[in-house]
């Protein structure tokens, strides 16, 4: 059996569509580490992992390389390393792995926006052609009292910039991540920006408490109010109806969403409205999860 020289720190992170991916933890943890809804990291410190660790660990693979495909680069924020040591990992990459057709990583949009574009570029030409990014919301208010470290400004100018250099975006929206205080201008801002940023791909992700509510609402900056599961759908179909994508990929089927939806915004965005239209009006008919009830 073949064992690379690779040491994870764990709890190891990556999104569902990398489930086939060679992970390289280059970063460890995050650099904010500060979201009110996030713990991913919370049992880490952020450390830059040194370059010479990360090429005896590429090299490890030497002996499987054929096989690797797609790489994605953790822990949490890999782009706020500086573009010639970026560029120095990728250069590996790519000397080591010759059938590699996508790098992708975590990025935050400050990350994004404090790069130029032809920084972006060199990065995107060396391979990087995929960031996931969680936006979570568009609007400035709501992004200030979970202390994302992230304005509307912000977020729209670092995807503008690296869409700019031809690196396609991931981007994801948090459900109820205001509650009912803030839900409408969560949608519609949040709507807004993905309609600016006309990223490749966009997700809805649910908003969980792995630590229970009351948590979550230590760290929430004002009053917050959970949403039972149908609020949830209102705000998703205030989200879907006001947003004018063109070629989007849309995925709203992780396992933190109570009804699985998929197709391309804008060719089927009535037959997604139409599906969470009825399980509004219909849900115990509309194949939700099984814990679809609570809070009602």
């Amino acid at each position: 059996m073949y064992y690379p020289a690779i040491e994870y720190d764990y709890p190891l992170f990556r999104p569902p569509s990398e489930a086939n991916s060679l992970i390289l933890q280059i970063t460890t943890g995050c650099s904010w580490n500060k979201c009110a809804f996030c713990e991913m990291y919370s049992e880490k410190s952020f450390k830059s992992k040194a370059f010479e660790q990360i090429q005896k660990e590429i090299e490890s693979f030497k002996p499987v390389a054929d096989k690797i495909k797609k790489i994605f680069l953790a822990d949490g924020d890999a782009m706020v390393l500086k573009t010639d040591k970026l560029l120095k990992i990728l250069d590996e990459i790519n000397k080591t792995f010759p059938k590699v057709r996508r790098i992708s990583s975590y990025a935050k949009p400050k990350d994004l926006k404090n790069k130029t574009v032809e920084e972006l570029k060199s990065l995107q030409a060396a391979g990087l052609n995929l960031i996931y990014v969680g936006l979570e919301s568009g609007d400035s208010e709501l992004l200030g009292i979970i202390n994302k470290g992230e304005d509307y400004e912000s977020s729209r100018d670092g995807l503008i910039k690296s869409r700019e250099a031809g690196i396609k975006s991931s981007v994801m929206i948090l459900n109820g991540l205001g509650g009912l205080n803030y839900w409408k201008q969560h949608a519609l801002n949040s709507a807004k920006i993905v309609n600016e940023i006309q990223p490749e791909f966009l997700s809805t992700l649910v908003l969980s408490f792995p630590f229970g509510v009351n948590h979550y609402k230590k760290k929430f900056q004002t009053e917050f109010v959970e949403m039972n599961t149908l609020q949830l759908f209102e705000e998703l179909y205030l989200f879907l109806e006001n947003t004018n994508l063109q070629t989007t990929v849309f995925r709203s089927d992780h396992a933190s969403n109570y009804l699985a939806l998929k197709g391309i915004l804008s060719k089927d965005k009535d037959q997604l409205l139409e599906k969470l239209r009825y399980a509004i009006l219909h849900p115990e008919q509309s194949g939700l999860r099984k814990e679809w009830q609570r809070g009602l």
